[in-house]
């Protein structure tokens, strides 16, 4: 139920606007195809110089991707607020982007190469979503730390997409490339947030 500070703001026509951000820890040798999937968005969203419709698709595409993997998931978290001015959004948006690129091993190299012929393969991922849309979303405005919310929550993400609600777009993942490793000891401190499903 709104608030009245909620009901006032729509009540004067102001623009809802919600920040959310998805953690998906995920174990297993099955996981590392997953790279593949998060560093083809990443490079489609920079191809594209941030287009807001190009990084929907790639979100849709890591989600379903994310979704097709729920056998692995083992610790989610989200969090988020709600504004009623665009700025302050806009200013939580570039927080949480800075806070999720500075996660161990959350940036992307584009480009490189390896010279081994073996590449270690990482048992763990964790997957950063932040999302800004407009209006409401019940499934995402809730605690996501139990799998059927999860799974309604990554849905309603799509959904967003395609009602062209999203305002803003972030895929972060650690590691960021095949051939880089994240422990169970460095989720545990780099990530401290996650809860288990």
């Amino acid at each position: 139920m709104p608030g009245l500070g909620d009901r006032w703001n729509q009540f004067t026509g102001k623009t809802r606007i919600v920040v959310c951000r998805l953690f998906i820890h995920l174990v297993g040798q099955e996981v590392a195809p997953l790279l593949g999937v998060l560093n083809q968005a990443a490079r489609a969203a920079i191809a594209s110089d941030g287009d807001l419709q190009t990084a929907g698709e790639g979100l849709v595409d890591v989600t379903q991707a994310l979704l097709d993997a729920d056998l692995y998931w083992r610790s989610a978290s989200n969090e988020g607020d709600v504004f009623w001015k665009e700025e302050e959004a806009g200013d939580f948006v570039e927080e949480l982007f800075t806070d999720s690129a500075q996660r161990y091993s959350s940036g992307i190299e584009l480009g490189g190469t390896t010279d081994d012929l073996t590449v270690p393969v990482t048992q763990h991922l964790v997957v950063m979503l932040t999302a800004a849309y407009e209006g409401e979303m019940p499934e995402l405005e809730t605690d996501l730390a139990d799998i059927r919310a999860l799974k309604a929550g990554l849905k309603a993400l799509i959904n967003l997409h395609y009602q062209n609600r999203l305002r803003a777009i972030q895929v972060h993942f650690s590691p960021a490339q095949l051939g880089d490793e994240l422990t169970a000891d460095q989720v545990l401190e780099n990530f401290p947030e996650l809860i288990p499903l």
